[in-house]
């Protein structure tokens, strides 16, 4: 590893004047940093340390939705009283993620932040665009099947690996970000970005730019009706294949009143078609309007060879997430009234 400076401000505005700088970035829970750190992926000449700001809280809105501190751990955030009871599938998510251990040591801003997985990234002695933009995507051609059926270009075919954007998307989370010039809000779906000609760029964040709290809207219309649904090559740390994100707001007569779908493990970012889940309002919660739905939601899937049965096994996950959403809350919690411990 190259030297680095560290600094652990402990007022925001040292934090944002001292990640402004060239070469600098944001560390709080490390989990994907330090391990590109070791893997020389990535090379900060200055770690700012943000665990000593004011940013883990988690707390109501005063319109009745949910802000997420952004140095709030996984862990507290999935077992807090408020996301349980409010947005189970937020929970469902990130219990789905990764590990106890580094549940317990994630933020959620930095879930955010999270770099694809693709081991052609990971391995700095071949050619990658992500790494190193114009020397090429060894994905292509190569070893597919963890890789992207939507949304992926010539210059790259990752995956965004996290499966609490995944929630985060279906669930219409508002990112809240501070710099040294203001604060802005970004909405879910614009934060993330696709490849295009640019694929060393995952996100729309500006240099300098901190992510503050993630903020929810009211969650009760589909509290009731949501899943998590994660399929992977084994039960735990591992990468999906293909997820999904699925939560309806269903009337007494059993119509669909409105309803937000989301893929993941299929493109550069949490996979959202608005058309598709309008599909589902005003039809009754069962198969045909599940099979439209899916449809639509994967209309342009392609893939690469190995990773062709990604797209009928999306299809049949979308259908199955929305049954089990439409039958009740899937929480997916294997120890509800627990902490995890190490």
């Amino acid at each position: 590893m190259n030297p680095v400076a560290y600094h652990a401000p402990q007022a925001s505005g040292d934090a944002l004047r001292q990640g402004a700088g060239a070469g600098a970035a944001f560390i709080a829970g490390g989990t994907n940093l330090l391990d590109l750190m070791k893997e020389g992926v990535m090379r900060p000449r200055t770690l700012v340390d943000i665990n000593s700001l004011p940013l883990d809280a988690i707390g109501l809105t005063a319109q009745g939705g949910l802000l997420l501190g952004a140095t709030a751990r996984n862990a507290d955030t999935a077992y807090h009283p408020l996301v349980r009871s409010a947005y189970p599938l937020l929970s469902a998510a990130i219990l789905a993620g990764a590990s106890p251990q580094i549940r317990n040591m994630a933020t959620d801003g930095g879930n955010l932040l999270q770099r694809t997985r693709c081991h052609y990234f990971y391995d700095t002695a071949v050619p990658c665009n992500k790494r190193l933009p114009g020397s090429g995507c060894s994905a292509i051609g190569g070893l597919t099947r963890q890789h992207a059926i939507l949304g992926a270009s010539e210059h790259c075919i990752a995956t965004h690996p996290s499966d609490m954007c995944v929630a985060l998307a279906a669930l219409d989370a508002v990112v809240h970000v501070s710099a040294r010039d203001g604060e802005r809000r970004i909405g879910f779906a614009d934060f993330h970005r696709l490849p295009g000609e640019h694929p060393e760029r995952d996100n729309t964040l500006l240099p300098g730019e901190l992510i503050t709290a993630i903020e929810l809207p009211p969650g009760a219309p589909f509290a009731a009706h949501s899943a998590y649904l994660k399929l992977r090559d084994r039960a735990s740390y591992a990468f999906a294949l293909v997820s999904v994100a699925a939560a309806l707001d269903i009337g007494p007569d059993g119509i669909v009143r409105a309803a937000r779908v989301a893929l993941g493990g299929v493109a550069h970012k949490p996979w959202r078609v608005p058309a598709a889940e309008a599909l589902l309002v005003g039809r009754s919660a069962a198969g045909a309007a599940f099979e439209a739905c899916a449809d639509l939601l994967l209309a342009g899937a392609r893939g690469q060879g190995q990773n062709d049965f990604k797209i009928p096994m999306a299809r049949r996950a979308l259908v199955r997430a929305l049954e089990q959403a439409a039958a009740g809350t899937i929480d997916n919690m294997h120890a509800p009234d627990a902490r995890e411990t190490l």
